[in-house]
């Protein structure tokens, strides 16, 4: 009978479904439907900068629920400005390398040449890169020689170094010899050898170089020649030991035959 009595007191004293949704319409995130007291401790909040308005029935991202759509247009921006910079630089890199080769046959000297082997030069369809450690011995227009240096850290074997070695000479010689007053380019190439006396290559990248002796592996030497059917083109490679030829022959599946052999002075 009391549990009856109590039961109906509650019913009697509950609020209905328009009295609710009016009652939470003036509760702000204070928790205070008084309107006076909530301003007040709202302007306390702000100048204690603990708080801020907030409604949590407005439709204005009371939780965060916005937050996916920052991270969605951070990481939009983040993915474009990256392609944007890729794309830069390989244009930049292109124009770099358009004018290294233009300048090489344009104008022989320490400098574009020194600019050629770091940067590339335009070879075929693409470009063709040197490696990082060289020297230019000689670029002389007065001489009509072009002549330098470069130790090969990326290759493993002999004939991995010939083949690379032969596009990077032939590359830097013909577009060198475009230039009217060069008719010779010497190509010398070196590399690391170990203790076991293979071929030593970089690691990590290339941060790590090799420790081993450095020991010249062949050279490459182009000259042009004008003749009354035009211009030619010749290749001497030189510098080529026994050991290295027979490495190189176990290695092709025909016989080792450049344009002309001839041996180390």
């Amino acid at each position: 009978m009391f549990k009856r009595h109590t039961d109906a007191r509650r019913q009697r004293g509950a609020l209905s479904a328009d009295e609710a949704e009016q009652l939470f319409s003036t509760v702000d995130h204070s928790g205070h439907s008084d309107e006076e007291r909530a301003r007040r401790q709202r302007a306390h909040r702000r100048e204690k900068g603990v708080s801020v308005d907030v409604d949590p029935l407005s439709g204005e991202d009371p939780s965060g629920s916005d937050l996916s759509k920052v991270i969605t247009r951070t990481t939009v921006t983040f993915v474009l400005v990256f392609l944007a910079v890729i794309v830069a630089g390989q244009v930049a890199f292109g124009v770099v390398r358009r004018l290294n080769t233009a300048h090489l046959a344009d104008t022989a000297s320490v400098r574009t040449v020194a600019d050629a082997l770091s940067g590339g030069v335009e070879w075929g369809n693409g470009f063709t890169q040197f490696p990082e450690d060289f020297t230019v011995q000689e670029a002389d227009e007065n001489t009509g020689t072009i002549e330098v240096s470069v130790v090969d850290s990326s290759s493993s074997s002999a004939l991995e170094c010939f083949s690379t070695s032969q596009v990077q000479a032939t590359a830097l010689a013909v577009n060198a010899l475009l230039n009217p007053d060069i008719d010779t380019v010497i190509y010398h190439v070196s590399v690391h050898v170990g203790a076991d006396g293979h071929m030593q290559q970089s690691s990590f990248f290339g941060f790590l170089k090799p420790t081993g002796d450095v020991t010249s592996f062949m050279t490459f030497v182009w000259q042009k020649t004008q003749s009354a059917t035009g211009v030619n083109f010749s290749c001497t490679i030189t510098g080529i030991d026994e050991t290295v030829q027979a490495e190189l022959r176990d290695q092709v599946t025909t016989s080792f035959t450049p344009v002309r052999s001839t041996s180390a002075s």
